[in-house]
């Protein structure tokens, strides 16, 4: 069975509520909270869900650092390039990166 829309549980409780079910007979028969019954009575369109805030990057002060070591790289030969466990060596040796693995 596919997954239901927000929309659909809101349009059944909404139709149990207009037939005179209770708020917790609707809460026990679709298995949701109180809020989510109020909500569903009072718009037939569940809200949008907020996305969260981005969280910063441990890796944000040094990015500058690790662009100028990959455009140095774009001269050196094939063999002579950075790998990602060496720029992280590097970051911990020359610049004190700590708290980042």
């Amino acid at each position: 069975m596919p997954p239901q829309s927000e929309v659909e549980p809101y349009a059944a409780i909404r139709r149990d509520a207009r037939s005179g079910m209770s708020g917790r007979a609707l809460e026990r028969k679709y298995n949701v909270g109180r809020r989510t019954v109020v909500k569903a009575i009072a718009s037939a369109w569940p809200q949008p869900r907020k996305k969260p805030p981005p969280r910063p990057s441990k890796l944000d002060p040094f990015k500058p650092v690790i662009d100028e070591i990959l455009r140095k790289d774009l001269d050196a030969p094939r063999k002579q390039r950075n790998t990602v466990k060496r720029i992280f060596a590097r970051l911990i040796d020359e610049h004190s990166m700590s708290d980042v693995s």
